[in-house]
């Protein structure tokens, strides 16, 4: 089990949340360390987000908590009302994430007892405020996120093992339960991808020039995606109509193989370009030509159908067209994918994207 950069920055903002409470000699330093633990986000956008969130959840829990004990006093009952009108309000504002932790100020308020109340209640307040700006500040400074390297390898790890396995099923070397296998894990894979890019993308920079350059980059990752599924899509089709694959005529069997290699060669590639780590002769936007070309597949395909019919034999078109036609999506995918890594190099030369080198090749 892999311990996490959040695991880590949750036990530090704990530390310096209880630290500063006792160096400003705050009672019950504790609910500082809770509220340190609901405010440590994955993303230093998400955190500053939540710092507002809680900041508004603090006071309307204070706020609720206060107004009750002074019209009701501090009975049980009371303290579930109270709960139950806090949460009311959370909801009605937006505000459902930060509800703990209004939960956790409107108890710590209403607990105290005395004559000294309002003055108990307000550093009760303040000590879950600097548990929160504690945490934020713990995000901001240790162990920045690098969502673009863990965003960009998780894509390149979950591309690498799905030409793998179409390779394989193409030529029907795979294992029929081992295939389905790979394609569920590929597709919780694909998910959390997303969810990467999504972290990626409310990461913020203030100089309009990295702006730009980070917008071009969110549509390359984007059509990164997009390719990845699509070849997951011709992995899906050539194990679903595996059987179909395999009475294929011999020429049309070899063609679609040829095809698939060829595609997943132009893939490697342009994970390589990205990187710059393709030699420049070999940087050509399209397939090669000595490839065969996508009018060739379809020619092809209308000839064996025109065979097959005057020699009367069995041929499945219908299921060789699901699989013609993710094979063709691939492609397209991936010549809109080298098309978007050329523009943004010729833009962008300067940057080289050497911090992909140590984690991925």
């Amino acid at each position: 089990m892999k311990l996490g950069a959040r695991s880590v920055k949750t036990g530090i903002a704990i530390v310096f949340s209880l630290f500063l409470a006792q160096l400003l000699n705050l009672p019950n330093p504790v609910f500082a360390g809770i509220a340190a633990i609901f405010a440590i986000q994955p993303s230093i956008y998400r955190s500053y987000l939540q710092v507002i969130e809680r900041i508004q959840g603090n006071l309307i829990g204070a706020t609720v908590a206060v107004v009750f004990v002074l019209i009701f006093g501090h009975q049980l009952v009371i303290v579930g009302l109270a709960a139950v009108i806090v949460i009311l309000i959370m909801l009605k504002l937006g505000l459902e994430k930060s509800i703990g932790i209004s939960l956790v100020t409107m108890v710590a308020v209403m607990e105290v007892q005395g004559d000294s109340f309002l003055l108990f209640a307000s550093l009760r307040v303040l000590t879950i405020l600097i548990g929160v700006l504690a945490a934020f500040l713990v995000n901001l400074v240790f162990l920045p996120p690098k969502y673009e390297v863990k965003l960009f390898q998780s894509i390149h790890q979950v591309q690498d093992e799905i030409i793998r396995w179409i390779r394989l099923t193409g030529r029907q070397a795979s294992d029929y339960l081992a295939t389905k296998n790979v394609i569920v894990n590929s597709r919780d894979q694909l998910t959390k991808i997303d969810q990467l890019y999504a972290l990626y993308k409310e990461e913020r920079y203030y100089l309009k020039k990295n702006q730009y350059a980070k917008a071009r980059k969110l549509v390359l990752y984007r059509q990164m995606i997009v390719t990845s599924n699509a070849s997951l899509q011709v992995l899906k089709k050539l194990h679903l109509h595996e059987n179909e694959l395999g009475v294929l005529p011999e020429q049309f069997k070899m063609m679609i193989q040829e095809r698939l290699d060829a595609l997943l060669t132009y893939h490697e590639q342009l994970h390589l370009k990205f990187v710059g780590k393709l030699k420049a002769d070999q940087m050509s936007t399209g397939l090669h030509d000595e490839y065969i070309q996508r009018h060739e597949v379809m020619d092809i395909f209308l000839n064996e159908i025109a065979l097959s019919k005057e020699e009367k034999e069995e041929f499945s078109t219908y299921y060789l067209l699901h699989i013609l036609s993710s094979i063709l999506n691939y492609e397209e995918q991936l010549e809109h994918l080298d098309s978007l890594v050329v523009t943004y190099q010729r833009r962008y030369d300067s940057e080289a994207n050497t911090k992909f080198d140590d984690e991925i090749y």
